[in-house]
């Protein structure tokens, strides 16, 4: 009997998991855009959803534009955006109702259950819920949540999804009041509401929820299992109190909402901005790091790296593959940097952690280099023009001579030697690229320090 008891007990399939999210964001979607509207009304509802919908957009392709270094799936950012949109919606506006009627019950004064309510009930409830699709992620997409950039990604689409929901409540709510009052366009509750929370605040719920993000990002990258359970609740704690911070700063007096957005939004913003800036060239030059060592293997030409590690050139490979192959060959280069960065930043935390971080590294690192090398003579032309379109490479290159690696540089060795040249390589083109003439061996391999070697 115990015997069967993992196959009970096992992980359900992707599939499987795939259909429950399907069904819970589509029940809770349904559930939310109905109460939003018997709250609003069917006319505060449509204006509030046409307003709301206007700061998606840039959010979404602002943190995106911060993940292209390792691009997260399209359906993984989509399920985070539906979880804050829908799930985390319907859970924060139930159990917010239901914490100020209950506290309203217990003091008899309704004035003082809306200000609990909103300064510390609301901004724990609401980033639970919103901490709730980053777990999931970070559980059951864990290949895909390396490190701060991924925390960064996840966190803003859900908290964008969130503030969406949340904008279309208030937005229709204030135009319902216009409307009973026959305020003007330029007078009214909405413009009001409209400039605070759309043109001066957008990034508001994602300041907070990226907070949570960086957590999980941090904990992606510790070894100790005690780090790992405390920064994601570390990073939860910070949300929350900024968070009830900003709801509090409209009770410090009349200018109190000023200073608080002045003082600390505006400079926790800009902070979070050039944080975000220096995570995503911290990537790049890790990915320039770790793939030169599989560039003198002879898996990837010289100049390649250089372009897989600078995001203009990688656009730019994807044009050129697109121009003389069509679109099967841009999607064909595009696998082949996500590809590569994957086996990059896979090499990197590897190499920090060792065996323990990244058991199955060898065969992860095999399926990498076999997906790359299956789209290598596409690809990889692609990639060395437009390094030499981006003057990324000094003005007389030469494909520099790739002596064996030692065992402990960990990369699967080249197959033959050549003369002076890296084994199995040939010269081609106005500037010496280096391809392999056939796949090198698949030997798994072994990370500095992960058998001792330094």
């Amino acid at each position: 009997m115990f015997r069967a008891l993992p196959s009970v007990l096992a992980r359900p399939s992707g599939t499987v998991r795939t259909c429950v999210l399907v069904i819970l964001l589509a029940t809770t979607g349904v559930a939310i855009l109905e109460l939003v509207r018997e709250q609003t009304g069917t006319p505060g509802f449509f204006v509030g959803l046409g307003l709301a919908l206007l700061p998606v957009a840039p959010l979404m392709a602002a943190f995106r534009w911060l993940g292209r270094a390792a691009p997260a799936p399209w359906p993984q950012l989509l399920f985070c955006f539906g979880w804050g949109a829908c799930t985390a919606a319907l859970i924060a506006i139930l159990a917010n109702s239901f914490a100020t009627e209950w506290i309203a019950a217990a003091t008899a004064d309704p004035a003082d259950a809306d200000t609990l309510g909103s300064v510390a009930i609301a901004p724990v409830v609401e980033e639970s819920a919103k901490a709730a699709a980053l777990l999931l992620v970070f559980v059951f997409r864990r290949r895909q949540f390396t490190g701060p950039a991924d925390g960064f990604v996840v966190a803003g689409f859900t908290a964008t999804g969130f503030a969406f929901t949340e904008n279309i409540l208030y937005l229709g709510n204030a135009f319902g009041e216009d409307l009973a009052d026959g305020t003007g366009v330029l007078d009214s509750v909405t413009a009001a509401t409209f400039f605070v929370r759309v043109v001066l605040s957008p990034f508001a719920h994602p300041l907070f929820t990226v907070l949570t993000g960086l957590g999980f990002g941090a904990a992606a990258l510790s070894a100790r299992r005690s780090r790992r359970f405390a920064l994601p609740l570390l990073g939860l704690a910070a949300a929350m109190c900024a968070h009830a911070l900003w709801n509090s700063s409209s009770r410090f007096g009349e200018y109190g909402f000023y200073v608080v957005y002045g003082c600390v939004m505006v400079p926790a913003f800009a902070l979070l901005v050039c944080l975000a800036v220096w995570i995503r060239r911290r990537r790049l030059r890790a990915v320039a790091r770790e793939l030169a060592a599989y560039a003198a293997a002879g898996w990837l030409g010289p100049a390649e790296v250089p372009a897989l590690a600078s995001m203009p050139a990688r656009s730019l490979a994807r044009a050129l593959a697109r121009r003389s192959g069509g679109r099967a060959a841009g999607r064909a280069v595009a696998r082949y940097e996500e590809d590569a960065t994957e086996l990059a930043l896979l090499r990197n935390r590897a190499r920090r952690g060792g065996p323990a971080r990244e058991p199955d590294f060898a065969g992860r690192e095999r399926e990498l280099l076999g997906r790359l090398w299956l789209r290598r003579a596409t690809a990889g032309p692609a990639l060395a023009r437009a390094a030499v379109l981006e003057e990324l490479l000094p003005p007389r290159f030469d494909a520099p001579a790739a002596p064996r690696p030692a065992p402990a540089v960990g990369v699967p060795g080249p197959r033959a030697r050549t003369g002076a040249e890296a084994p199995g390589l040939r010269r081609s083109g106005p500037w010496r690229s280096a391809t392999p003439a056939g796949p090198p061996s698949s030997r798994p391999c072994v990370l500095p320090g992960a058998d001792g070697g330094q």
